[in-house]
């Protein structure tokens, strides 16, 4: 971590180049994973692909950025797997068919069933601009700049669904038979945890 003038400035997860930082998720009829034109690909899995990271990353108060697009298939494409203090959720973009957004789990209820449930219709090809933020007491998201989760967190119960994401932890992208591409990933502290990395 650089900090320049007492501002944190973000790490770079993602060369375009390599798979420098990250492992395939070890998903059981994973798929294959490359790096393509500047891009990480997630191809189809039975069901699920995914990346890992191996490197430091913080437990609370940051935010990540990437840029994601389905390629092909149905479901979600660039979920992500991100730590909550001493837990862990995944952002689910697009699953349950395709157009299902939201964050899994919250005191037990999937995405699908809790109050971050929100639908999008995901183009395949295009490339969408996505921002995640973790606090200690709220989880935030954005799409394309528009805010697609805002919810309170503090006292709850957060946690993983059932079955193999948990090896997406602690940061980590998985597809769900479907074709995903990735680009232009970094995280960065919030200053609230300036002095702390």
């Amino acid at each position: 971590m650089f900090a320049l003038m007492g501002v944190l400035l973000a790490v770079v997860m993602f060369d375009g180049k390599s798979l420098t930082g990250w492992k395939e998720t070890p998903f059981t009829g994973r798929g294959e994973v490359r790096v393509e034109n500047g891009t990480l690909a997630l191809m189809p899995g039975k069901p699920m692909t995914g990346v890992t990271w191996t490197g430091a990353f913080p437990r609370s108060n940051y935010e990540v950025r990437f840029e994601a697009m389905r390629v092909r298939g149905n479901d979600f494409f660039a979920s992500v797997t991100f730590p909550v203090g001493d837990s862990f959720a995944t952002w689910v973009m697009g699953g349950w068919g395709g157009d299902i957004v939201g964050i899994s789990s919250i005191d037990g209820w999937d995405a699908s069933d809790n109050e971050t449930r929100s639908y999008f219709n995901f183009e395949n090809g295009r490339w969408y601009a996505l921002r995640l933020q973790v606090t200690d007491d709220r989880i935030q998201a954005w799409i394309d700049g528009q805010q697609i989760v805002n919810v309170d967190v503090k006292g709850r119960t957060i946690g993983l669904r059932h079955g193999e994401i948990k090896l997406s932890a602690p940061f980590g992208f998985a597809s769900y038979a479907t074709e995903g591409r990735l680009r232009k990933i970094e995280y960065q502290p919030l200053s609230v945890q300036l002095g702390r990395y």
